[in-house]
């Protein structure tokens, strides 16, 4: 047969071993088999684990935060909400000029002015309820135009 080697044709392959001291044959060095991580690639996994988890703090800091501020914007909202109708029950036409306004959401007390200008039609007023939170600043500005009635 063509391309096959038979028994006869192949020599026998011997590895050559050098001999040692006192004649003794000299072993290949045992490879030992280590499993596990290095210090190094422990401390990149725990970097790596530090980061994640502290801008998963910052994320959820944020979403905290602005609940709170949704909170307080809704209040707000319903606060100026209850001023204007309000205006439009007492069925008066407003005067010009500026007031303030108090209300309790919530178990909580918001501070506001009504802001009544006029308009190019005598028979309409703008009305602006705006809503301040404790330290003076603006929450939310609610607008209406009350008609002459």
């Amino acid at each position: 047969m063509i391309g096959r080697p038979t028994a006869a044709s192949v020599a026998p392959i011997v590895p050559a071993r050098p001999a040692g001291a006192c004649g003794r044959v000299r072993r290949p060095p045992r490879v030992r088999c280590l499993s596990g991580f290095t210090l190094v690639e422990v401390l990149v996994a725990v970097a790596v684990v530090a980061i994640t988890l502290a801008a998963g703090l910052k994320a959820a800091g944020a979403l905290t935060d602005n609940a709170q501020r949704l909170a307080e914007v809704v209040n707000a909202q319903w606060c100026a909400d209850n001023a204007l109708t309000n205006l439009r029950l007492n069925r008066q036409f407003p005067g010009i000029g500026d007031a303030d306004f108090t209300c309790n959401e919530l178990g909580r007390d918001y501070k506001g002015r009504l802001l009544t200008r006029p308009t190019p039609n005598p028979n309409f007023r703008r009305v602006d309820a705006v809503v301040l939170d404790d330290a003076g600043l603006t929450l939310l500005t609610l607008s209406t135009v009350l008609g002459r009635y």
